[in-house]
């Protein structure tokens, strides 16, 4: 029997089709695969490795201010601070986000401030958070046709003018709160960290942000500073002031801040000392390079520059002295006050500089303000270089040197003191007619007609007659200003500050006003020039920059000692009178015997007086107006240095507006304390110094 063979199967023609098509496809797989591997590769690689490097700069403490003596004027505070660092492509959304999650964390108010706070909340603010928590719903208040012709900041601006204010008026208190925030961290830059709060951070805020660093992407605990001053007011108003980090860089100086490194919300110097060398005491910031990939994660940082506080100052100023000085004015102010209280109502300031002659290194600088309403002393020691005052005799000085100086006068040239008049004009004289006085007696005495002379002479007019006319030419105004100048007196000292007063220049050039200028009683001087115009005497003709900063110093990092000296400020003389010696030791006699022979006019302060002084006293007429009334009041100033045979301090005193007679010599009572105190301490730093 044959068997028959089995036919073998066949797959169907359409099955095959369909293994060709699925070949074909993973051929055309494979080639793509392989464009991709072979041509395009390395291409495609760095796509996907690609990331950016972003430098960010991160605020350093500013440096410490320290006295002559190393002791701690202003300092760094640590306090609690909570920051927020955004990444790249932060939205509106996650920053809300954030807010709402650190508000459980944190509050932006206290008792105290909260209405304040609540209050800067603006409608614009309100009508922001509602647009982000109902998305949907704002944008249906623009049309589709409407939004076609619109830029999106145009579109957004008319969605928030069309959020009626009824929307957002009843906001609870906790959706405020997260405005507050996110206020905050609208401001912050690009991976720069930002301060959310920084002031009354609780240790209990601190620790829950701390714990929830986690779900609060941007957000750190970390420890921020503010300036701490050990000697409460004292010198404050000369040290000046920051700004806070809400405040930043001062807006009428952004083009200056920003071009130099500095971020907007930087804290710097706005008022004196400060602001005078914030370039010394910014510090650097330290930078640091985050790595992002294209999502804008960041996959590594990376510090490039190492971050180093500023530069500690040294000044000139002795605290101890300081303290001293001010407590002198304090106390003689009140004692003229309460002795007469009507007489001496305008009085309310005592002014006082205190300077090493040779150097020009500022040892104390004081002002002190007595405010009869809440019966209490304020410091305003920045008045010595704003505020301006006619001195009175104190300048006599500078008026027998321009004398000496023009050759209207020689050393030992007398004048008969008896009152003068000029036809038109009322009579002047000397508080009494001295009689027949030298230049040296002139000084000692504080004679106004011997003043009257040189000036007259100067003018032109050698052939004074009583009650007649005389000759005067008024470029002798601008020729005696411009011996004054040389001293300091109607110019800039060249005090290493933010701003000075130079005086007030009276406008009539006539000869009663010159006559009143050679004594005091015309152009006004700041407490600051007057200081350095007797410096300049006392210095044999050289005039001497102040300064209060003495060297600055790089940051240490032991806190129980000062780093290496970065730069020293060495005396700079500014001028040097061009006359004879014996013109400069002429005018120096005549100081010492207004504080050391009898009828000197601050003898009966300083006669005896072991470190031996001399100086000159002043007396100027001045005009108070209230309520329009003028009431005649008094300035009583003094101007002295010691010792006279090798000057080491040198003072310029200044008390406004005294009742007439009524002074009882506050200005010589200031002076003798602040110099008996200055040679007392002297001795304490030596022992100290031992």
């Amino acid at each position: 029997m044959v068997k028959k063979k089995k036919k073998r199967r066949q797959l169907p023609f359409r099955l095959n089709i369909l293994f060709f098509v699925v070949f074909l496809l993973f051929s055309v797989l494979i080639l793509q695969l392989g464009v991709v591997q072979i041509l395009n590769g390395d291409s495609f690689q760095k796509e996907i490795d690609r990331t950016d490097q972003d430098i960010s700069k991160t605020p350093v403490p500013r440096g410490k201010i320290y006295d002559r003596y190393h002791n701690v004027v202003v300092d760094n505070e640590p306090i609690y601070s909570i920051t927020y660092t955004p990444a790249k492509g932060v939205q509106a959304e996650d920053r809300l986000d954030v807010a709402e999650k650190l508000a459980n964390y944190i509050s932006m108010y206290n008792d105290k401030n909260k209405e304040d706070k609540l209050a800067a909340i603006t409608m614009r603010d309100k009508k922001e958070y509602w647009y982000l928590k109902h998305d949907e719903e704002a944008k249906k208040l623009l049309t589709e046709k409407e939004a076609a012709d619109m830029k999106p900041a145009e579109q957004y601006k008319t969605i928030l003018e069309r959020i009626k204010e009824e929307e957002v008026d009843d906001l609870t208190e906790e959706q405020q709160k997260v405005i507050l925030i996110k206020k905050e961290l609208d401001k912050a830059m690009t991976l720069t960290p930002h301060i959310v709060k920084n002031e009354d951070v609780t240790p209990e805020e601190y620790a829950k942000v701390a714990e929830h660093l986690n779900e609060l992407p941007g957000i750190n605990a970390t420890t921020d500073w503010n300036r701490a001053y050990p000697y409460d007011d004292t010198f404050k108003s000369l040290l000046g002031s920051i700004t806070s980090q809400t405040e930043g860089i001062l807006a009428e100086k952004e083009n200056y801040y920003l071009t130099r490194g500095y971020s907007p919300n930087d804290r710097v110097g706005r008022s004196g000392l400060e602001e005078q060398y914030e370039e010394l005491l910014r510090g650097r910031k330290e930078q640091i390079e985050y790595t992002t990939n294209k999502n804008g994660e960041i996959v590594d940082t990376n510090v490039v520059v190492e971050g180093q506080r500023g530069k500690d100052l040294v000044l000139t100023i002795d605290m101890k002295f300081q303290e001293r000085v001010d407590k002198i004015l304090r106390e003689e102010l009140k004692k003229v006050i309460q002795k007469h209280p009507y007489d001496n109502r305008f009085v309310d300031d005592a002014l006082a500089v205190v300077m090493n002659p040779k150097t020009g290194e500022l040892l104390a600088v004081s002002g002190q303000h007595y405010d009869r309403e809440k019966g209490k002393f304020s410091n305003v020691a920045y008045k010595t270089l704003y505020d301006q005052h006619r001195p009175g005799s104190a300048v006599k000085g500078a008026t027998v040197l321009s004398g000496y100086q023009s050759g209207v006068i020689t050393p030992g040239q007398t004048f008969y003191d008896a009152p003068i008049k000029i036809k038109g004009t009322p009579e002047k004289g000397s508080y009494n007619s001295l009689g027949s006085v030298n230049d040296l007696d002139a000084l000692k005495r504080s004679s106004n007609v011997y003043m009257f002379y040189i000036a007259l002479r100067m003018g032109g007019e050698y052939n004074y007659q009583y009650n007649q006319p005389v000759t005067f030419h008024k470029e002798a105004f601008q020729k005696m200003r411009n011996y004054f100048d040389q001293f300091g007196l109607g110019v800039s000292t060249g005090v290493d500050f933010p701003y000075e007063g130079t005086g007030y220049k009276g406008p009539e050039p006539v000869a009663g006003n010159l006559m009143d200028f050679a004594i005091g009683q015309y152009d006004t001087f700041t407490t600051m020039q007057l200081a350095q115009y007797v410096s300049t005497i006392a210095n044999d003709g050289l005039r001497v920059r102040p300064h209060f900063l003495k060297e600055a110093r790089v940051p240490s990092a032991s806190e129980e000692r000062l780093g290496a000296v970065f730069k020293s400020v060495n005396t700079d003389v500014l001028n040097q009178i061009e006359m004879s010696q014996n013109y400069i030791e002429r005018v120096q006699e005549g100081f010492r015997r207004v504080y050391q022979e009898p009828r000197g006019t601050a003898y009966t302060e300083f006669s005896g007086k072991d470190y031996n002084p001399a100086g000159k006293t002043g007396t100027a007429e001045n005009e108070v107006y209230k309520n329009g009334n003028q009431y005649n009041t008094e300035n009583l100033s003094l101007v002295g240095y010691a010792p006279f045979d090798d000057p080491e301090i040198a003072m310029a005193i200044i008390v406004p507006n005294t009742g007439v007679d009524k002074g009882d010599h506050v200005n010589n009572k200031i002076g003798e304390r602040i110099m008996d105190t200055y040679f007392d301490l002297k001795e304490e730093h030596n022992e100290e110094a031992e």
